[in-house]
């Protein structure tokens, strides 16, 4: 699709919130630079009762943002705009509004949800068959049965 796209995410909030303040940080870092107390702490500096706190706060608001689909859209939607505007040119607003979402609350929800997000390029005309369909899961799917298949023959 030339102006939006769809993703089915999957949030494990209960894993998030078993992880320790370390693996949060841990990962945090792996996606974004980190402050430099967090930086401290990660390469083992001791911390005095004032950091240990603020450090405290820091890994809350992160497992928090780790587990939320309104913090990834957010950060997603600013990559794509920014390497958008960048391709074109251009400065300022990318996105006409804010992302909308719906909770698939079981199996049947979610099997019909994938199969909308990738029948929707045949439906726009954008292409005749699913595995021409560029940037869909349904196109890396036929390729992986296809090399699975293929080895077995």
């Amino acid at each position: 699709m030339s102006n939006y796209y769809h993703v089915v995410l999957y949030v494990d909030a209960w894993t998030v919130k078993s992880w320790s303040d370390w693996e949060v940080l841990k990962c945090w870092t792996k996606l974004f630079d980190g402050l430099l107390l967090v930086q401290y702490f990660l390469v083992g500096k001791i911390l005095d009762k004032t950091q240990q706190q603020r450090f405290n706060e820091y890994a809350t608001t992160y497992r928090h943002r780790l587990g939320d689909i309104s913090w990834f859209m957010r950060c997603f939607n600013k990559h794509l705009a920014r390497k958008a505007n960048r391709e074109d040119g251009r400065k300022g607003r990318f996105w006409e509004g804010r992302f909308k979402s719906q909770a698939l609350l079981d199996g049947a929800a979610v099997l019909s949800c994938m199969a909308y997000v990738d029948l929707n390029p045949e439906r726009a005309g954008l292409s005749n068959q699913l595995e021409n369909s560029e940037f869909t899961s349904i196109k890396e799917h036929i390729k992986q049965w296809r090399e699975n298949y293929q080895s077995l023959a």
